[in-house]
């Protein structure tokens, strides 16, 4: 069945051709850091205002689809309504874009949940994504250095400067030696203003890491307006 309209298909793991269609995949122009995509066309690479007046930790983030209505649907049935059958299906859309990363990659680390929530939840869906695709190109999985020693309120109505108090000094890296001198792909849900993935980042460089890259599903278009460019 299509994996949100559940209507009949040729194949698992795959959406209709109505719901694929509505997704909107970011294809380029997008900031060569924050990946996120430019309305107008610019000349080779560029970065966006945000990522040239605030630099992240990561060193690149690659986002398969703009979080928008449908690209929401997907991804609250996979986070809040138990559907790990999802899983196959996201990864697989996961896989469009990973091929620029995989190449540099070490090792892959979900963002992780704090001990209360994911009691709550019952799984962590990043890490649900992080493990499949760990295994589909024969990385290393590791979800066991990174820990949330925080339990931080929902992030989710929160503006961008809040987002970044809200999540400060709430993850912890343990085991460092299984990551020193390793370039890391970190593996979240959404990228929205990109502070919980740069407080991770911040500590896994601080333990040791070589550079950290991002993977998401979807990411805004925006951290509010329109983007502005920069050639590089």
């Amino acid at each position: 069945m299509c994996g949100l309209c559940h209507e009949r298909v040729s194949e698992n793991a795959t959406l209709c051709p109505k719901c694929f269609s509505e997704l909107r995949f970011i294809t380029k122009p997008y900031c060569k850091i924050c990946g996120r995509p430019f309305e107008l066309d610019v000349i080779g690479e560029a970065v966006c205002v945000e990522c040239l007046k605030s630099p992240p930790v990561f060193k690149k983030a690659r986002s398969v689809m703009v979080y928008d209505e449908t690209a929401k649907k997907l991804i609250l049935s996979f986070k809040n309504g138990d559907r790990l059958d999802l899983v196959p299906l996201i990864t697989k859309l996961m896989k469009r874009i990973t091929s620029e990363l995989m190449d540099e990659v070490d090792c892959i680390i979900p963002v992780p949940l704090h001990r209360l929530r994911l009691l709550k939840r019952r799984y962590n869906q990043s890490a649900m994504l992080a493990r499949r695709l760990a295994k589909e190109n024969r990385k290393e999985y590791r979800p066991d250095v990174l820990k949330r020693i925080r339990h931080t309120p929902s992030q989710g109505h929160l503006t961008a400067n809040e987002r970044h108090i809200n999540v400060r000094n709430a993850f912890q890296a343990v085991k460092p030696e299984r990551i020193k001198g390793k370039t890391i792909l970190l593996v979240d849900d959404v990228l929205t203003t990109g502070a919980t993935a740069n407080e991770c980042a911040k500590v896994l460089v601080k333990a040791g890491a070589k550079q950290i890259f991002l993977l998401t599903i979807a990411s805004t278009a925006s951290l509010g307006g329109e983007k502005s460019t920069l050639s590089m």
